[in-house]
């Protein structure tokens, strides 16, 4: 049991680590059309629990400001990445001069456009204020749960093929 703890206290700082350099990454975001926050009631915890694919992949589906998103949680990813057709879907339609962060992907350097999303929902556990990247479609086929939402809940472990986020 202490081992999981172990496990789970290295993960979240790891996390917190990385969300603070995501920060530093993503700063301001663009003048895309962004949706209104909404507020979430945080009168006690909320927790969900993901179970792993075939792949041994963690997939989850989420809400974006209301309107569903299917996403892969990567820990590995600083901030929550969307292609451009979830992107649209959700109303952000970045500019070609919004592509201006260049971002190191599996497949190299690719040029991304700096988003926030309002409210990011999986299975209950909701975060404000996402710091976000669109990427072009050839760049990312499956969106990806970064540390941007990763690194703000109270517990992120990972145990029997089970992935357990708590707030």
């Amino acid at each position: 049991m202490v081992r999981k703890l172990s496990y789970a206290f290295v993960f979240i700082m790891i996390g917190v680590a990385m969300a603070h350099a995501a920060t530093s990454l993503v700063g301001s975001p663009p003048t895309l059309s962004m949706v209104q926050v909404h507020t979430a009631p945080t009168s006690k915890l909320r927790t969900t629990v993901v179970d792993n694919d075939a792949r041994g992949h963690f997939e989850a589906a989420g809400l974006v400001d209301g309107k569903t998103v299917n996403f892969m949680v990567d820990t590995g990813a600083t901030v929550v990445a969307l292609n451009e057709t979830s992107a649209a879907a959700l109303g952000l339609r970045p500019t070609p001069a919004d592509y201006n962060a260049s971002v190191g992907t599996a497949n190299g350097s690719v040029k991304a456009a700096r988003a926030r999303l309002g409210v990011v929902e999986v299975g209950g556990v909701v975060v404000e204020n996402v710091d976000a990247i669109v990427l072009p479609d050839e760049a990312l086929k499956e969106n990806l749960l970064g540390l941007s939402f990763l690194s703000r809940l109270k517990r992120l472990e990972f145990a029997n093929g089970k992935l357990v986020l708590e707030q």
